[in-house]
């Protein structure tokens, strides 16, 4: 379902969770049922934030080395010439 982007299965496959003794998956499904017109755009759409959060991991990386060095300018200007 999550790699042939097929996500109009998602109801199916919650209420086989339902059906089945795994109380862990019964949590799991009771958070997707929050807002479940997001997750199943979520799963059909072939958008993703795969790039956004690569960037977000290496300016993380990129503080954590810093940690207690310098301020945000030095910051800026690592990620800037990175």
């Amino acid at each position: 379902m999550l790699t042939q982007l097929q996500g109009d299965q998602l109801p199916q496959w919650i209420k086989a969770v339902r059906t089945d003794d795994l109380p862990n998956l019964h949590t799991f499904v009771n958070g997707l049922e929050r807002d479940l017109a997001a997750v199943t755009a979520g799963v059909t759409l072939p958008w993703n934030s795969g790039v956004v959060e690569g960037h977000v991991n290496r300016i993380k990386m990129i503080k954590r080395q810093m940690y207690g060095r310098a301020g945000f300018g030095l910051l800026r200007k690592r990620v800037l010439l990175a």
